[in-house]
């Protein structure tokens, strides 16, 4: 028999994660202190290893939030940082392969031809500011721990994603923030051991932006699951 609470409360969730989009405009209205403050508090309720909570999150807006940017997008200009590549060289064709179809979708969106180079900088500029976002997070994590912990920041990061939608705000994550380390830890004053891990953006949706409505398709589940004993009968299951 069903459950009709339950049925409810799938529905919303499921709701919430498939209507959740990589925004790029965002309006300019500010998003409260108290309601940034309540949805980190429910997405720090994402689990880790041991308890250890291995994150921290750094948030900016207004002045802090500007002078960030401005520092960034002057290190990008100046190139002067070591890169630090999102993907091994080569990458896999498989994943190449979506990785060119998201290329050429996300700049057609844009209204930019994908050999506009002058324009697709600019565009790649925009990340530093936080695509004009009127909250900008810096996530980080000691250094000195092991990928384990890595992977508790980042169910804290899709936490807070999800928290944030469900509050009819957007975000963006950003790993484009991780080569310029050095230029975050000088404006925000990191620890020894602190690490950027990635950046994100976060505001109200820019609800006429056609960029905020892009869609990328999924996998099929059966393409990336491997299913053992589900289809058995359970006497089957049960003699294995």
């Amino acid at each position: 028999m069903s459950d009709p609470a339950i049925e409810d409360t799938t529905r919303v969730v499921d709701g919430v994660m498939r209507s959740r989009r990589s925004l790029r405009a965002f309006h300019p209205k500010s998003v409260p202190r108290e309601l940034l403050e309540a949805l980190l508090a429910v997405a720090a309720t994402a689990p880790s290893n041991s308890n250890t909570q291995p994150w921290r999150v750094h948030a900016l807006a207004g002045a802090s939030l500007q002078t960030l940017g401005d520092a960034l997008v002057a290190a990008f200009r100046e190139n002067r940082l070591p890169p630090s590549p999102h993907f091994p060289e080569p990458l896999p064709e498989e994943h190449a392969q979506r990785q060119r179809e998201f290329g050429a979708t996300y700049y057609r969106t844009l209204g930019l031809d994908i050999t506009d180079m002058p324009g697709r900088m600019r565009q790649t500029e925009r990340n530093f500011h936080f695509f004009g976002a009127p909250v900008g997070l810096i996530f980080t994590i000691d250094k000195r721990l092991a990928p384990h912990s890595w992977l508790d920041l980042g169910l804290l990061v899709q936490n807070v994603m999800i928290a944030a939608s469900a509050r009819g705000l957007g975000s963006c994550p950003q790993v484009s923030f991780a080569r310029f380390h050095p230029v975050i830890a000088q404006h925000l004053t990191l620890g020894e051991h602190e690490v950027t891990v990635c950046g994100m953006s976060l505001g109200y949706p820019e609800p006429d932006a056609p960029i905020n409505r892009m869609s990328m398709p999924r996998r099929d589940v059966r393409e990336f699951v491997s299913f053992e004993s589900f289809d058995m009968p359970p006497l089957a299951q049960a003699q294995r």
